[in-house]
């Protein structure tokens, strides 16, 4: 049984990334979209696609290295993390991207600051 299956699509990527394939395939949420389609839309993924029960992740290489250096899961089953809008940190000095869950939807932590909005702190990506 899976108990966190952010994280299981995190390792998935980070896996991916380390054996350089050229996509990943991860099983089918909601919330999985809509991570796929924020690491899509800040450059960090090539293509995302669903197919039936599972999304297919392109991934993205530059000059032979990972588009993505790290991925970091901050709030886990066991131990949730929140903030507030003003309290939404910085990855790598602006370098990387927060992802928060919040009442408007799945979103990066500039949108969120951008619209005065917290919630739970999903994951880091740089």
């Amino acid at each position: 049984m899976l108990t966190d299956p952010i994280a299981d699509m995190l390792t998935r990527i980070r896996n991916a990334h380390m054996a350089l394939h050229k996509e990943v395939k991860v099983p089918a949420s909601k919330i999985k979209k809509a991570l796929a389609d924020i690491l899509k839309q800040e450059g960090y993924v090539e293509d995302v696609a669903e197919a039936g029960r599972f999304i297919n992740i392109a991934l993205k290489y530059r000059g032979g290295k990972p588009a993505i250096t790290g991925l970091k899961r901050i709030s886990s089953p066991g131990r949730r993390v929140y903030v507030a809008s003003a309290q939404i940190p910085r990855v790598q000095n602006g370098l990387g991207v927060c992802i928060i869950s919040t009442s408007a939807g799945v979103l990066d932590g500039a949108t969120a600051k951008d619209r005065q909005v917290g919630g739970e702190l999903l994951c880091e990506i740089w």
